[in-house]
């Protein structure tokens, strides 16, 4: 193995792309105590200190995002104010806007509201101030008093526009609760057992033995043994074609159930085990379970079904072309979105998870991919010459499109890191920045005159990996292919590093 193999810890760097702007940027590197890096016009775009712990880094929009790894992470707009933050996420999290500000612990204790002199709120789940103690009190403060409530539970309360109910209210729950939908109050005593329905729907529970509600002209609703016996009907919409019939839902668990509805039939025996669906409209449809879920054959007109769990399944649906092979071992799914064909791949869920992305109108075009072998590694490349590897990696698999784990805790794990800004132009780094080294770098550009405890230097005519800024190290000329050991050299001048992205 080769000492360039060895810094990279055996994993492949990818290379090739499409270039992309640079900018120019020198490092100031004293590791322990910092390694900064400026742009050229002297303003300092990153600087870390302690590996990964202490950051701070341009953001989005001019907002500047620094912290101490985990435990405080803030995002500042260009005036100062306070654009998010998070506490040993996700224990504490803290966002806010021109307009409004919210905050949580564990999503348990959280707290939201207006910003002094915001405009006026478009709805009542924007107005006032809320603070909610999950699942023992929960408040609102709106500008007007009727959309204002205090709850205590499970002693007294009413919340409003919540968890599905214009008005849900109790009093020394379970003995008693109401709640409102759609014009309907619903009063139960004690809940669920005895339920009494009026107003725009009637009906009347004795929970589980049998109960009953309807909405004239809408619906009806019944049950008996609950859950296992059970007839709804539900009246055709009031644009559909006179005399459509209304859909029916009847079951007698676990021997029968049946759900009809215009150009739609399904049937199961010994529930669920045994059935069949027959479909007409708007789209035709037939499939056939046996021993469901393990054995199912379905065709239709967009979809096909073929499974015989946990050994292989293969379905269309919709153009969602999936495949398990041995469940749960391999998994594939196909499917286009905006003229870009993807392909999801996993190996058991989460040890090899990839997603491949490539476009139908140029067929010619790289492929754009995500690939996470966990905990190792993950790589990105988009396709057009921006390519990065991370290792280790044990998060970001699980949390794909989290941008607060990428912050937060992913630096931490990162002993390896890879950026390919442009073809050939690649930044690598071992132990947070304790080793650096760059190949195929712009030109050099003038920098600090600190001595770095560990750095590396990418000249425009050699490669060049330094301990000590000189005092030890190894080059590889241009053209050649060996390393050679060096000391005692100590270069006026360094070359520029490109930050990496992902930090």
């Amino acid at each position: 193995m080769t000492f360039r193999q060895l810094l990279t810890l055996g994993l492949t760097t990818l290379l090739a792309g499409r270039a992309c702007a640079e900018e120019r940027e020198q490092e100031r590197h004293t590791w322990a105590l910092g390694v900064e890096r400026t742009n050229s016009v002297g303003h300092v775009t990153s600087w870390t200190a302690a590996g990964p712990l202490l950051f701070a880094k341009d953001a989005s929009e001019g907002a500047r995002t620094s912290g101490f790894r985990p435990f405080w992470v803030q995002t500042k707009e260009p005036n100062g104010d306070l654009r998010a933050g998070l506490a040993l996420y996700p224990i504490f999290t803290y966002r806010a806007d021109a307009e409004t500000y919210a905050w949580s612990f564990f999503e348990l204790i959280k707290r939201s509201g207006r910003k002094e002199g915001a405009p006026a709120p478009k709805s009542i789940l924007e107005s006032g101030q809320a603070f909610d103690i999950w699942p023992f009190w929960f408040s609102r403060q709106a500008q007007d008093p009727a959309d204002s409530y205090r709850a205590l539970f499970p002693i007294y309360g009413t919340i409003k526009s919540r968890l599905g109910y214009e008005r849900l209210s109790w009093t020394l729950f379970p003995f008693y609760v109401q709640t409102e939908k759609r014009g309907a109050t619903t009063t139960s005593t004690p809940w669920p057992f005895i339920r009494t329905t009026r107003g725009a729907a009637h009906g009347f529970a004795l929970w589980p033995l049998f109960g009953w509600q309807e909405r004239p002209g809408e619906s009806r609703d019944e049950f008996y043994l609950w859950p296992l016996g059970y007839n709804n009907t539900r009246q055709p919409a009031a644009d559909a074609p006179a005399g459509t019939a209304p859909s029916r839902q009847i079951g007698a668990l676990p021997f029968y159930a049946r759900s009809t509805a215009p150009g739609f039939i399904n049937e199961d025996y010994g529930w669920p085990f045994f059935g069949y669906t027959d479909r007409t409209q708007p789209w035709r449809y037939h499939e056939t379970r046996y021993f469901w879920p393990f054995f199912v054959q379905g065709r239709g007109d967009d979809r096909y079904v073929n499974r015989w769990g946990p050994f292989y399944t293969h379905s269309i649906i919709k153009g969602n072309d999936k495949t398990w092979i041995a469940w749960p071992f391999f998994r594939q799914v196909r499917w286009t979105t905006d003229n870009v064909a993807q392909t999801k791949t996993q190996f058991l869920y989460v040890l090899y998870w990839s997603l491949d992305q490539r476009s139908l109108s140029n067929p010619q075009a790289a492929h754009a991919h995500v690939r996470h072998v966990w905990p190792l590694f993950s790589t990105w490349d988009n396709g057009a010459g921006r390519r990065q590897t991370l290792a280790l990696s044990p998060f970001e698999v699980f949390f794909p499109g989290n941008t607060k784990v990428r912050e937060v805790w992913s630096p931490l794990f990162a002993l390896y890191r890879s950026d390919q800004r442009a073809p050939g132009h690649v930044r690598r780094s071992l132990l947070w920045d304790l080793v650096s080294w760059e190949t195929g770098a712009p030109k050099p550009v003038s920098s600090a005159a600190d001595p770095a405890p560990v750095a590396a230097v990418a000249a425009p005519r050699e490669e060049r990996i330094a301990v000590g800024r000189g005092l030890l190290g190894l080059r590889r000329p241009t053209g050649e292919r060996a390393w050679r050991l060096f000391w005692l050299d100590f270069p006026s001048k360094q070359a520029s590093v490109s930050t990496a992205s992902v930090r």
